[in-house]
């Protein structure tokens, strides 16, 4: 910690007691203690003193001989954020808040999927895997809503979680938190006592969301060492940590997908992980998350049995019927505030079957944005008649 405030006071150059406490997270009596014990080293000394002696209100700077060894410490480690918390912390704190807490309701389900078309039965089975927290295995033709679904739980996991922004394992810095995969919400309120609040090392976001598809690698499934910065970035199952990780396109990834399947045999089965740091130090972490896989292959061409046992949870998402096929164009002719005609989609109906082209979710949303986009640049409101059906099936499908 007390290298991680000279790192910090080098690039601030001028500095307070407040400044630090809010850069590295950490209370000001902390601050206060290491600045004692770094004045008393001579490595920093008082630039600007008050007239009150308050020493939170003085303005502080470095020594030459803060500079020299603050160099030092950067040839260990160029990471200057907040402070990490430890590594048995955030074990603890994953445990805590484990995914297996959530209670989804039929509500909060049904809600997210808002705007799908997803039968009662569907949103029964999806509910019941989720509150069991298995992994789930979604799998079916391209286009029928597998992504979407799979998306729409993350939206839907209740609750709130904290992360670290960075883990402390070996001696070495792991930095978890990061604004892509997680999203921050708004913090305790100003007026509450610094006391009161919780340890700022950590931050409050929603259950994290996590998604990867074909550039998914055994690498991103490991720590990555970042030999300039001299820092680890946390894999992304440890970023999913207490929330949803969604592997998209399943089969399709660069590594074999059977190569693959045996890295996530022990996380899956044993709900931990284990990490190996450059030095050669393994440790273990905890592998808190629902996962969904997500495939438009067949799932015994990509997973053998061993595997697929594991998946307590494989939904089939097939092509809808005829009439689900009419919910869907309907409920998308709604939302972009088109009139429904009906007899045009009888028309489209009979270019399906001449064609013998099988329905597929997404077709609707695709079809109906294509004649919004002709009939805006024409000029014209979107109409669905056989003329702009004509057309965007023309330039859409493939014959």
């Amino acid at each position: 910690v007390t290298d991680l405030v000279l790192k910090h006071c080098l690039f601030l150059k001028k500095f307070t007691i407040p400044q630090l406490a809010q850069k590295t997270r950490l209370s000001g009596s902390v601050i206060t203690e290491i600045f004692n014990g770094l004045r008393k080293d001579g490595f920093i000394e008082i630039a600007k003193g008050d007239t009150s002696f308050r020493t939170a209100l003085y303005e502080y700077q470095m020594t030459d001989a803060g500079i020299h060894r603050t160099l030092q410490i950067l040839e260990e480690s160029r990471y200057v954020g907040p402070a990490p918390v430890s590594l048995n912390d955030y074990r603890y704190a994953v445990g805590m808040q484990t995914i297996k807490s959530v209670e989804m309701t039929k509500a909060q389900l049904k809600k997210a999927c808002a705007g799908l078309f997803v039968s009662e039965e569907k949103i029964q089975i999806y509910g019941a895997a989720i509150n069991s927290a298995k992994p789930m295995f979604l799998y079916g033709p391209p286009g029928n809503g597998k992504t979407t679904i799979a998306e729409s739980i993350g939206h839907a996991l209740p609750g709130e979680v904290y992360v670290p922004h960075a883990v402390l394992a070996g001696n070495q810095v792991i930095v978890v938190y990061d604004e892509v995969n997680h999203k921050a919400v708004a913090s305790e309120a100003a007026s509450e006592e610094a006391t009161d609040r919780p340890d700022q090392r950590w931050i409050k976001v929603k259950r994290p969301v996590v998604t990867a598809g074909g550039e998914l690698t055994l690498k991103t499934l490991d720590l990555d060492f970042n030999p300039s910065s001299k820092y680890y970035e946390a894999p992304l199952q440890m970023k999913a940590n207490n929330g949803l990780f969604i592997v998209d396109d399943f089969g399709r990834q660069i590594v074999d997908p059977k190569t693959l399947l045996n890295r996530w045999i022990i996380p899956l089965d044993r709900q931990t992980d284990f990490l190996t740091l450059h030095t050669g130090m393994k440790f273990e972490i905890p592998f808190d998350q629902l996962v969904i896989f997500a495939t438009n292959l067949p799932p015994k061409k990509i997973a053998d049995e061993a595997f697929l046992r594991r998946l307590r949870y494989k939904i089939k998402m097939d092509h809808p019927t005829a009439e689900e096929f009419r919910n869907i164009f309907t409920i998308i002719c709604l939302s972009n505030r088109i009139p429904f005609d009906d007899d045009a989609f009888d028309y489209l109906l009979e270019k399906y079957q001449t064609s013998e082209r099988a329905f597929s979710c997404c077709h609707p949303r695709d079809i109906v944005d294509q004649i919004i986009d002709h009939a805006h640049f024409a000029g014209k409101p979107p109409e669905i008649n056989e003329s702009s059906i004509d057309k965007a099936w023309e330039y859409y499908f493939v014959d």
